[in-house]
């Protein structure tokens, strides 16, 4: 790990635990012992640090998506369970990066701000695809896309909180349930 992706790690666990506005670049040089004038020769500002947390996330999380819908031999099933995948995978690896993302973003500035928002937009965008297509093949019951794409999101992007507190679940059954509940729901069908 460089010293940049260091002061980067430090600097997004700082920003989860105390927000953005409560972290100063002392306190993350402090994180990571240097001096905080330092901290300049590997990164230009706070504001950098925050930019590049939420944009990498965000890119990494567009990128995935993209791929996902782009490929035509994944069924609509398939595609949905690779995002929620993502999202698990992700949200226990980089936790502090997930939090930052999912509330820090409000404090990107200017270009950075403009760039997640389009992040964003389009990731909502390719997965409001993959739902209008599930609905429009069958694959999916049809509901407003609208409210499942509310449904998903909602859950999936406050994992990161919700996950921590459970350290007696497994991955494998976090991943097996999360999915089972967010495709097929709680209710037991009738097999008649």
């Amino acid at each position: 790990m460089t010293r940049r992706d260091e002061i980067i790690k430090q600097a997004g666990l700082l920003f989860s635990l105390k927000g953005y506005s409560a972290v100063s670049m002392r306190d993350i040089a402090k994180a990571v012992d240097i001096k905080a004038a330092s901290l300049y020769n590997h990164l230009p500002s706070k504001q950098a640090i925050l930019e590049a947390i939420v944009l990498n996330l965000a890119n990494t999380f567009v990128n995935h998506i993209h791929d996902v819908n782009q490929n035509p031999s994944f069924s609509t099933r398939q595609k949905l369970s690779e995002i929620i995948q993502q999202h698990i995978d992700l949200s226990l690896q980089q936790p502090e990066s997930v939090a930052v993302l999912n509330t820090e973003w409000i404090h990107l500035n200017g270009e950075a701000l403009d760039k997640f928002k389009a992040k964003r937009f389009t990731y909502e965008q390719e997965l409001r695809e993959i739902i209008k297509n599930g609905i429009q093949e069958q694959s999916i019951t049809k509901r407003d896309p609208e409210v499942i794409l509310f449904s998903i999101l909602s859950t999936l992007r406050t994992l990161n909180l919700w996950v921590a507190k459970r350290k007696h679940l497994t991955v494998e059954d976090l991943k097996a349930d999360l999915e089972t509940i967010l495709l097929y729901g709680i209710i037991r069908q009738n097999k008649s």
